[in-house]
């Protein structure tokens, strides 16, 4: 079963128990991945003759941009609990804070700071970086291994650690 349809399942499942706020989250990361489809289908008619049949295959997210989507999704939240904390919003902040955990639950399992710190060692030792000049090389070198699995703010912030 793809990612999207899980969600769909679990929207439906989220329905049929009156669940009113993972309803809510999921559907709005329905509409989120319709309108990135959306902009895939224009990015593929835009640059040449395509079937029309070929056209509604091509443009299905696949696991990997769907789960772009949702950390975005989550980043927006976790940027929205610092500007609700900051504004003494507490309840809002709660409610960002639920809707995350609805979100990771279709994340893959995120690695811990020990793990990163492992992998972020290895990827200074692979690229023989020996500055902070060279932490593009570093981050390069990391985010096919953590992406979805990891932030990049807490990444980038560990090989600067180990970069100063």
């Amino acid at each position: 079963m793809s990612l999207k349809e899980k969600i769909q399942k679990d929207l439906y499942s989220a329905l049929k128990n009156k669940e009113e706020n993972k309803t809510s989250v999921l559907r709005f990361l329905n509409a989120q991945i319709l309108n990135k489809e959306k902009e895939k289908r224009f990015k593929i008619l835009k640059g040449r003759d395509v079937k029309e049949d070929e056209i509604g295959d091509k443009s299905i997210l696949s696991d990997e941009e769907i789960i772009e989507v949702l950390m975005s999704e989550v980043k927006k939240r976790k940027e929205a609990i610092l500007e609700f904390e900051k504004g003494n919003r507490k309840d809002l902040a709660d409610k960002e804070a639920k809707e995350i955990e609805i979100l990771r639950n279709y994340l893959p399992e995120q690695l811990s700071e020990e793990e990163i710190r492992k992998m972020v060692q290895e990827s200074i030792k692979q690229t023989k970086a020996s500055n902070i000049k060279d932490m593009g090389k570093v981050m390069k070198e990391l985010t096919p291994q953590i992406k979805g699995r990891a932030d990049g703010g807490l990444v980038s912030k560990i090989a600067r650690e180990f970069l100063s």
